[in-house]
């Protein structure tokens, strides 16, 4: 392997482990697990962190904690839609490959946790007092969530996000 060849090896493995550290350090500091991986991919489109924070916020908790479609996962949806997703009505080639690209997704998600289902995923509702109550008593914040925004983020790489 030439040199070149090696360093550019070597600034993409930097760039993916710091994709998966920013989506970390976002979720660490209190942003939702969709605002964590959007964001952390974000920036190749041209989005600043404001607006991918905006975008994704309402997609935490499985969405606004009604426990459907894990966060983390409606984050990657929209990471796969910023690169593949159709922009003109007459591009439906980009729309095809969009749910191409989201299935694979959820094919290797669903592989590695059983479910897209934040509900499934966590062992209790957040859309209720008791599912929240048991959310904080058993941590599932550290004990899960931060695995789901992690691995989330390592499929996306691993699919060339």
């Amino acid at each position: 392997m030439s040199q070149r060849a090696q360093t550019d090896k070597e600034t993409e493995r930097v760039t993916e482990v710091t994709k998966t550290e920013d989506a970390f350090k976002a979720f660490e500091a209190g942003f939702s697990c969709s605002q964590s991986v959007l964001t952390a991919f974000s920036k190749e489109a041209g989005l600043t962190e404001e607006i991918s924070n905006r975008i994704a916020c309402a997609f935490g908790g499985g969405i606004a904690r009604r426990s459907l479609t894990c966060g983390a996962v409606s984050g990657a949806f929209m990471v796969i839609g910023l690169k593949y997703g159709m922009a003109k009505v007459e591009n439906k080639d980009a729309k095809e490959l969009t749910y191409t690209k989201v299935n694979e997704f959820c094919k290797l998600f669903i592989e590695k946790h059983g479910s897209l289902n934040c509900t499934e995923l966590l062992g209790c509702d957040l859309g209720t007092e008791e599912g929240r109550k048991y959310f904080k008593e058993k941590m599932l914040l550290t004990q899960k969530c931060n695995n789901y925004v992690k691995d989330t983020c390592d499929i996306l790489i691993k699919m060339g996000m």
